[in-house]
């Protein structure tokens, strides 16, 4: 019973913070589409990036500022801002290639593990900075909860975005609009980041 309430709390915390990512989420489902390992690869990723989260913010909770200052988060905005300038700048280069080149469309929509950490990683700064005072004021026990609760869920979530990627008519408009929608979900992720944190004075 002592913990039941930690646990509520923290799947409602861990809805709050993470529902945004079903969509990114889906978009790597949808550009991985055909590729073998493409849920392995989503899901380790997805817990690398999210145990990166967790480990800060326990860190941070403990008074270990000189490993991640909070005046750093908002510049994690800068990995998803590059990932999606970088996306961008491959659907330009290609612009003029054959769509039937099959080969060509698979060599340029891999789906890597570090890729996902690295986006779930840097659109974690709102959920480190609602975290940290969380765990600052929960018991070792409460926290270890928390952390259980989220790294479950995390399976959760990715089932869910595989669900949403793999209904026929949500795939067939990732599937034709993906290769857009994925550098400006991430662009605009890196933006939105920045700006809320005030980085760069912002």
């Amino acid at each position: 019973m002592e913990l039941l309430t930690p646990i509520l709390q923290a799947i409602g915390l861990f809805v709050a913070t993470n529902i945004d990512d079903i969509i990114v989420l889906s978009l790597f489902y949808a550009r991985g589409a055909g590729q073998r390992g493409t849920t392995r690869k989503i899901l380790t990723g997805q817990y690398l990036g999210f145990g990166g989260i967790l480990l800060a913010a326990v860190l941070v909770s403990l008074g270990a500022r000189t490993f991640l200052p909070e005046d750093a988060l908002p510049y994690f905005g800068l990995i998803p801002l590059a990932l999606g300038l970088y996306a961008a700048w491959q659907v330009w280069r290609n612009r003029d290639e054959d769509d039937d080149d099959d080969e060509a469309k698979v060599g340029d929509r891999q789906v890597g593990t570090l890729t996902v950490a690295a986006v779930t990683f840097a659109n974690g700064g709102d959920n480190i900075g609602v975290y940290v005072p969380v765990f600052a004021t929960a018991s070792t026990t409460a926290v270890i909860a928390y952390c259980a609760v989220f790294l479950a869920l995390v399976g959760l979530l990715v089932l869910t975005a595989r669900y949403v990627a793999t209904r026929r008519p949500i795939a067939e408009v990732l599937e034709r609009w993906e290769h857009i929608l994925f550098p400006l979900v991430l662009i605009g992720l890196g933006v939105v980041i920045l700006l809320e944190g005030g980085a760069f004075g912002l």
